[in-house]
């Protein structure tokens, strides 16, 4: 065991698996281990390197594992899965990571800390609220349509459907006001516990000096602010090359299908954080809808665009630029008026 340089671990819920290298490639070890039994293997091993894929629980153990001397690295699982040789399984994934993790031109993951995982915590769960409140207005419309009572489109007007539900007005049945008040106060608990996320966020977003320059730019808010400072981490965008593989990691480029020196390009690849491509497609059309308002360059370079492609184009494009600009201001640290 001393002479083990690289190890694969393959991560799990109960059962683990490692596959353990030494400095001429040799296999030392290959087995599984348990839960309780992961921490004592990794205590007794020399300082070595231990690569992981980054999936769930892979941060908690990559902390474990720094703690005991260990090089940790993080590598996204599609990154991983062309080194696996052909049936699936336990013992090849471990070895695939293992072979993953010695390649010069991998890309990592950085381990994030506890904290940083909670406040991203904090937005997931704020999203799952939000989707959640929207499940009970669509199913508060519909029930109440079944009575006769129906609103215009718009979360506004699905309010004063709860409104008169929680009134007892004389237009809703009293049966059917029974039926639905429960609704209606698990509403006002999810706006409650949405108030309280938005108001932890904007505290963290002006207690931030990097948030604070992302909060400058047109179209990006506290939320989207907060949740970018967040998601890179304490390495920031100097682990990306440019703004361009910065916009590639949200998945604002086209995907190419380019062959023979010919190129091809279709629709953006979605690839990446999701949760920030979103963040900054909304922003995009925010920057939009108050374009005739204002006569900063993006602006006018959106006003351009308008003129010739579809709105949604010029959404992601605006947001492709976004991205861009926050990549800018991080990089030299000066507001977006600057």
């Amino acid at each position: 065991m001393s002479t083990v340089t690289v190890v694969g671990l393959d991560l799990a819920k109960h059962v683990f698996q490692v596959h353990c290298i030494d400095t001429e490639g040799r296999v030392v070890l290959n087995r599984s281990l348990r839960r309780r039994e992961v921490a004592d293997f990794f205590r007794r091993l020399p300082p070595c390197r231990v690569g992981m894929e980054a999936c769930g629980s892979a941060h908690h153990w990559g902390r474990t594992l720094i703690s005991l001397g260990h090089d940790v690295k993080l590598m996204p699982p599609p990154y991983v899965k062309p080194y696996v040789r052909r049936q699936k399984n336990d013992a090849a994934d471990a070895e695939a990571i293992c072979e993953a993790v010695t390649r010069p031109s991998m890309r990592f993951v950085t381990v994030r800390s506890i904290e940083n995982q909670a406040v991203l915590m904090r937005h997931k769960v704020r999203e799952l609220i939000v989707a959640q409140r929207t499940q009970l207005l669509n199913a508060l419309r519909g029930h109440l349509a079944e009575a006769g009572v129906i609103a215009a489109q718009g979360a506004c007007n699905a309010r004063a459907l709860a409104a008169l539900v929680a009134a007892g007005d004389d237009e809703v049945p009293t049966c059917v006001v029974q039926a639905l008040l429960p609704l209606v106060e698990q509403l006002r608990h999810l706006d409650a516990a949405i108030a309280e996320a938005d108001k932890a966020i904007l505290e963290a977003a002006r207690g931030s000096a990097d948030a604070r320059l992302l909060m400058s730019i047109p179209g990006i808010g506290s939320l989207t602010a907060n949740a970018f400072v967040a998601t890179l981490g304490p390495d920031g965008v100097g682990q990306f090359s440019g703004p361009r593989e910065f916009a590639a990691f949200l998945g604002l480029v086209p995907r190419q299908r380019s062959s023979g020196g010919k190129e091809r390009l279709g629709r953006i690849t979605k690839m990446g954080n999701v949760y920030l491509r979103k963040l900054l497609v909304v922003g995009a059309h925010a920057v939009l809808h108050h374009h005739a308002r204002h006569e900063d360059p993006l602006r006018l370079w959106a006003r351009k665009l308008l003129a010739t492609k579809p709105f949604k184009l010029v959404a992601v494009a605006i947001a492709n630029k976004l991205a861009r600009i926050a990549f800018a201001l991080l990089s030299r640290q000066a507001r977006y008026a600057a």
